[in-house]
């Protein structure tokens, strides 16, 4: 008898401050490699973020509903810890540029360093997505641009709403 197969849940880690069209694309194309994708929204006290870990996971389940097995989590400290009580064996990153890879490739060795069992993944973003960034989002809200077609239509009216709600 064949060994019963695991079940490879991956952790797709980051701020989504907020979700943009090219997370929802990396995490379209990820969640067709692994059985659970855990989006998983840091809680940095160090930053200054726009919306709240709160209202972050609000956003990506209302985004995120279609995927049966995507789920929305926050977490603390080290993201291969949490990875590990998570039962995870997959960190899910995106690379848009060069200036990522760099980046990415220092905290997966590290991550490699501290957890051997975990891996890093990384997935290409698509072309119509490699300029997308949630800082970008905001600072094109902030000075009156047009986001539309960069965030779900969702998000795109939760940053209208902040940013008017500011003007005021």
């Amino acid at each position: 008898m064949p060994p019963k197969p695991t079940s490879v849940i991956a952790i797709y880690p980051g701020s989504f401050d907020p979700i943009t069209n090219g997370h929802l694309d990396l995490i379209a194309r990820g969640v067709k490699l692994v059985d659970q994708l855990v989006v998983a929204i840091l809680r940095n006290e160090t930053k200054q973020p726009l919306f709240s870990v709160d209202e972050r996971m609000a956003m990506c389940r209302d985004v995120l509903g279609e995927f049966e097995n995507v789920t929305v989590e926050c977490f603390n400290g080290l993201l291969v810890n949490y990875a590990a009580e998570r039962g995870a064996t997959l960190i899910l990153r995106g690379i848009r540029a060069i200036s990522d890879y760099e980046y990415e490739l220092q905290m997966a060795l590290m991550n490699r360093r501290l957890r051997p069992d975990i891996e890093t993944v990384f997935l290409m973003s698509g072309e119509a997505h490699s300029f997308i960034s949630s800082r970008l989002v905001k600072e094109i809200i902030r000075l009156g641009g047009n986001i539309a077609g960069l965030v779900p239509p969702v998000v795109e009216a939760r940053l209208k709403e902040r940013f008017l709600g500011e003007q005021k």
